[in-house]
């Protein structure tokens, strides 16, 4: 087995970030959040606690939710990035992001990205959620405001909108 270290300085990256490939110079120390907010711009996700308790850097990374402040930006190349920013398609909200909206599921609005992204991902594993499911896959995510029944609700909100756009 042969190990490849990159690095200490600058290495060359490609990141795969909502469908698209970027290129980025970063070291190989760097988190997946600071490449995300710093380099690319992209200031969705969260620096909260920076110890992966609060979820407010919540992205989903090939298909599973991963806190970013505890991942390496150098461990996510050739896999898919996706973050709040991907989840519009033009001016059409995600339903998620819809049904946060309707059903008041912020208040501060800080957490609410990563809120967000848990329940899409929550929503595309299991798009018929209980209620008691949603609490589950939402357990990693803080919410200083206290704002969970409509967090809750939101979830659920979003499941039904999901399900009534695939009948119609």
């Amino acid at each position: 087995m042969t190990l490849l270290f990159r690095g200490p300085g600058k290495v060359p990256l490609t990141l795969n970030v909502n469908g698209e490939d970027v290129a980025v110079l970063v070291e190989p120390r760097r988190t997946l959040l600071s490449v995300l907010r710093e380099e690319l711009s992209l200031t969705g996700a969260k620096r909260g606690c920076g110890r992966g308790q609060c979820g407010a850097c919540t992205v989903i990374i090939d298909d599973a939710t991963v806190y970013a402040c505890l991942t390496l930006a150098i461990d996510c190349e050739g896999r898919r990035i996706r973050t709040i920013e991907g989840l519009t398609d033009g001016d059409q909200l995600h339903p998620v992001q819809d049904a946060f909206i309707q059903e008041d599921g912020y208040q501060c609005g800080f957490c609410t990205p990563g809120q967000v992204m848990s329940a899409v991902s929550l929503l595309e594993h299991n798009p018929h959620p209980t209620e008691a499911e949603v609490r589950d896959a939402m357990a990693g995510n803080v919410c200083r405001c206290g704002a969970y029944p409509n967090i809750i609700r939101s979830v659920l909100t979003a499941a039904r909108m999901v399900e009534s756009t695939k009948e119609g």
